[in-house]
């Protein structure tokens, strides 16, 4: 059972978690917050044990073991540019990094666009999803999943997945955690509207695949380059040939 008072004290946000919502079961948290009335603050955090439907980019499914991880998506809400999404997506995952880096000093590596990783293994996943108002994207919904006590995966991966119990060697806080996400997060939303430049630097600074050769695979199209950079929205810039290619997403992989 997720302890509600324990998290509350440790959360050090002005909005972001103010309003927490604590479910045993939902079909997704992410489509519960584009689509609920109810529950429509910004800033507002739906945390759910199990989600019927939660899945992951391409609605691939996100399994996770109920009472021992965490699924959970937070609402935004305003005006916001098209490019804004995909800096917080790589903010989101900046988040979760310094979270564990802090809490369990663990070594986190970032793999463009939305995945958290400990010694090549998946540990979370990103997934944003918006609804918009003329030009301007008016919610953001931000859903993140993360590997917290699960002991064991199985079943056949593209990544082999982990936990932060496999790495760290023991049973860790939820609570803890969350909070320490969530303080870290209403910083970077600051940061994406006044100084977006340093949480690309961060971001850069945890991902081992920029100057590799890669693939990127969307749909039945595969690009071949070397991860050149990312630009100034976050965006992979692929060389091919003599050629810099802006790749806006994808699955990654090194050749």
């Amino acid at each position: 059972m997720f302890n509600i008072e324990e998290f509350d004290i440790k959360l050090d946000t002005e909005v972001i978690g103010r309003s927490f919502i604590y479910c045993d079961e939902v079909d997704s948290t992410n489509s519960l917050l584009l689509t609920s009335k109810e529950f429509n603050n910004h800033g507002t955090v739906i945390l759910a044990e199990h989600q019927k439907h939660g899945r992951g980019r391409k609605n691939r499914e996100w399994f996770s073991n109920s009472g021992q991880n965490l699924t959970f998506s937070i609402l935004l809400k305003g005006e916001f540019e098209q490019t804004r999404v995909n800096l917080i997506n790589l903010g989101a995952a900046v988040s979760v990094a310094q979270a564990l880096e802090n809490l369990f000093q663990l070594n986190v590596e970032l793999k463009w666009p939305n995945d958290v990783l400990i010694q090549k293994k998946k540990l979370c996943g990103i997934l944003l999803e918006s609804t918009s108002k003329g030009d301007k994207l008016n919610k953001i919904v931000v859903g993140i999943g993360i590997n917290v006590n699960q002991p064991n995966f199985p079943g056949k991966f593209d990544i082999p997945p982990t936990s932060i119990r496999k790495e760290f060697h023991e049973e860790v806080s939820r609570e803890r955690l969350l909070s320490e996400i969530l303080n870290n997060f209403e910083k970077i939303i600051e940061l994406s509207e006044n100084n977006p430049s340093k949480i690309l630097d961060d971001w850069r600074s945890r991902c081992k695949m920029i100057g590799e050769k890669v693939k990127v695979v969307e749909g039945d199209q595969a690009k071949f380059g070397i991860f050149q950079d990312i630009d100034t929205d976050g965006f992979m810039l692929l060389k091919v040939g003599e050629k810099l290619v802006k790749i806006h997403y994808g699955d990654v992989s090194i050749r």
